[in-house]
């Protein structure tokens, strides 16, 4: 039985377990912003703090320890925040205006009492999470010079037992693993969740109708369309960054190989033609080339393709194995599965310089998927017995844990804004 809906999920968010952090964590405070003493619906505070923990480079100073509450600029008194070896200070002030909620806040610098900036930021109380989040962001770009990627989502499909088999959801949540709503149930596997350029749709596999198939649906409406029907396999899709097409695998023709699906004309182009199995294409950031998993040098290795020449060229030599491409924003950064002599491990390398490094130490990690601001990456992974997501820093100082309480987590697809 399949169910699609758009409503909040009655089953528990992450608990996001810190656990490896960088050695000197910038020291933050976030004042507690009221609505004239009085509580928030949303807790705008304990949000931002929660965010800049989870990055690891941050430590915010716990509210039991304030010394004060200041609500705007004029109301900060230094010598309050340099005696808790504060190095920053976001102090807010929010006002009602008929049925939204103005938040004013500001950033300063505590050593030299100087204010970073003022900024101002409008919403409901349905917003109040989406203006914390965006809080965070302008705090860790100001203070870290890196944009923030705090207001962005993930999908991951999620694996419950019911009535001695496995039912299959797919979710989508705040980056922090709160508000997450469930998109499409079933009964059959669901897979390769893949975020459009615009973040407003996901397209996947499902194998509802008896093989796998890929699906569109709007996130908004969940209104979905199924885009293939051919026998065999049908997978991994990708979005094109100008979000005209989809990179595909298909084995229609008797092996599985790498096509694009314009999505006005409904065209499929294929791209490869070997003996050897092509799959996981996923796109360069600027459009031109996709990289890819195949065998065709014997075992599993990345290579690139340049769609306009038909160009292939290998990436990877280090390993026995490496799989799952995704390149960072930079295009430069490619995070994969990889192994060597041991268990799979998540690796980025370095395409200009060769270097190649192994991001994770955990067990059975697979599915890396890179945040829109090429900081963080989170992979499915195994904590016992059990699914559960990681997220590792691409210096891979900083790592953390997203376990759900019910059920597998894995398929992970972090949104690009």
């Amino acid at each position: 039985m399949l169910a699609t809906c758009w409503l909040p999920s009655a089953f528990a968010e992450f608990a996001i377990e810190i656990t490896q952090g960088v050695d000197n964590p910038t020291r933050i405070a976030i004042s507690p912003m009221t609505l004239g003493g009085r509580a928030l619906p949303e807790d705008i505070s304990k949000i931002v703090s929660a965010d800049l923990d989870r990055s690891g480079l941050f430590s915010s100073i716990p509210r039991q320890n304030m010394l004060s509450f200041p609500a705007r600029e004029n109301d900060v008194y230094l010598r309050d925040w340099r005696v808790l070896g504060t190095e920053y200070l976001v102090v807010g002030d929010v006002t009602d205006q008929g049925g939204s909620y103005k938040v004013t806040f500001s950033l300063m610098e505590v050593a030299g009492g100087r204010k970073l900036f003022t900024k101002a930021v409008d919403g409901k109380a349905a917003q109040l999470r989406d203006i914390a989040h965006h809080i965070s962001d302008q705090v860790y770009e100001t203070i870290t010079g890196i944009p923030g990627a705090f207001s962005t989502r993930i999908a991951y499909v999620s694996a419950i037992p019911k009535n001695g088999k496995m039912s299959f959801r797919l979710m989508v949540s705040d980056a922090d693993g709160a508000r997450e709503r469930l998109l499409l149930a079933s009964d059959e596997p669901i897979m390769s969740p893949a975020w459009s350029p615009d973040a407003k749709e996901l397209v996947y596999v499902s194998f509802e109708t008896g093989r796998p198939a890929i699906f569109r649906q709007n996130l908004a409406t969940a209104a979905r369309e199924q885009l293939t029907n051919f026998r065999g396999l049908n997978g991994a899709p990708s979005w094109s960054p100008d979000g005209r097409k989809l990179a595909l695998v298909l084995s229609k023709d008797g092996n599985p190989e790498l096509y694009t699906l314009d999505l006005m004309t409904r065209k499929f182009t294929r791209l490869t033609t070997h003996f050897a199995i092509d799959t996981e294409p996923n796109w360069t950031p600027d459009g031109k080339s996709l990289v890819f998993t195949s065998d065709r040098g014997g075992a599993p290795q990345i290579y690139k393709l340049t769609i306009a020449s038909g160009q292939v060229e290998r990436l990877t030599f280090a390993g026995s194995y490496n799989a799952r491409p995704r390149l960072a924003p930079d295009g430069r950064t490619l995070v994969m599965v990889h192994r060597d002599k041991g268990d799979f491990h998540i690796a980025s390398q370095d395409l200009v310089t060769g270097d190649l490094r192994v991001l994770t130490q955990t067990y059975l990690d697979e599915s890396p998927t890179v945040a829109p601001n090429g900081a963080m990456l989170i992979y499915a992974t195994k904590q016992g017995s059990k699914g559960v997501l990681a997220a590792v820093s691409l210096d891979a100082g900083v790592k953390f844990l997203l376990p759900a309480t019910v059920g597998d987590v894995r398929e992970p697809a972090w949104s690009p804004k």
